[in-house]
């Protein structure tokens, strides 16, 4: 991966081929060839000959160590990796080999980012966070429904904190802003019925405004920095978001998601709308979404009165869209 390369590139000055391979101890093909391997992968480089390499614009990349302290307090156990296969797929391997409550995995780039219903979340190099977070419950895999609207009410905190007020919720488990993607979510458990059980956490957020990631052409995908105008710092955003996790996470395991019922309808962008829910390609019903119950099931109005409707494989569509 071009991870040395790129941290030693900024958009203040050139650094020639030279120096770079005389930094790192590699050859200037070398350096040459991770250039464009980091090209590829959506970094914006400037190459001048006789001058060297520069970054088109400023990056942020993720800092172990200062996230590390940042969490300490927290309790959290932090692993960054420059490349995975998948950060939900590593950590439940992990978390199968005893790895710790509260372990969080970070990556700069997914080779096989997973969104729901086997789709591919796809972010360009720098442009987003993806992550996941070990949590192991107290309460067993019967007792988690609505776990994933938790974690998007934690999340729609968490971009409060950061100056992002306008944070809608999309039944079960998408974050919106302005009507476009802000984050995903996929949760991914191991247990059984009735002994304590585990959870993988798997979090896609767009930070950088017009890089912005995808799984789905539900919604068009929309950045942080979009509402914001302004850089982020990737490592900021992250903690801000893991302190709110944490925050929720433990009152989840304490009482179910029955006491963030009414704050999550409030960020519910289809409260009280038309809607239909689709499953496997195919209109299954239609009505007014009520919100969701104690459980997290949505509650939906249709004529033949109040359904429930589970989460899984379903999507929500508005009622006048085709």
């Amino acid at each position: 991966m071009p991870f040395p390369v790129l941290k030693l590139l900024s958009p203040d000055e050139f650094r020639s081929g030279e120096a770079i391979s005389s930094d790192l101890g590699i050859s200037r093909a070398s350096v040459h060839n991770r250039v464009e391997q980091a090209r590829g992968l959506g970094v914006a480089i400037q190459a001048v000959r006789g001058k060297g390499y520069r970054l088109a614009e400023r990056y942020s990349w993720l800092e172990p160590e200062c996230l590390t302290a940042a969490l300490a307090h927290s309790g959290y156990h932090v692993l960054v990796h420059e490349q995975v296969d998948s950060t939900n797929s590593l950590l439940l391997n992990l978390a199968q080999q005893g790895q710790p409550h509260k372990s969080i995995l970070a990556a700069e780039w997914q080779a096989q980012g997973r969104g729901r219903r086997g789709r591919t979340w796809l972010a360009p190099l720098g442009s987003g966070l993806t992550f996941s977070l070990l949590w192991r419950f107290q309460r067993p895999l019967t007792a988690l429904s609505g776990l994933s609207l938790a974690v998007g009410l934690a999340l729609a905190r968490g971009f409060r904190t950061l100056g992002i007020e306008a944070v809608e919720l999309k039944w079960p488990n998408d974050v919106l802003l302005h009507g476009g993607k802000l984050a995903g979510i996929l949760i991914e458990t191991h247990g059984d019925m009735l002994s304590a059980a585990t959870a993988v956490i798997g979090i896609g957020v767009n930070v950088r405004s017009a890089m912005a990631a995808t799984d789905a052409m539900d919604f068009q995908p929309v950045a942080m920095e979009d509402a914001l105008g302004d850089r982020l710092d990737r490592n900021e955003v992250l903690v801000r978001l893991l302190t709110q996790l944490d925050t929720v996470l433990k009152a989840f395991d304490q009482s179910g998601f029955a006491p963030f019922v009414d704050e999550w309808q409030r960020l519910h962008v289809w409260q009280n709308r038309p809607v239909r829910v689709i499953s496997g390609g195919q209109r299954i019903m239609e009505g007014v979404a009520l919100g969701v119950d104690a459980a997290g099931l949505l509650r939906l109005n249709t004529a033949d009165g109040i359904r429930l409707v589970h989460s899984g494989e379903v999507s929500l569509r508005s009622g006048g869209a085709s």
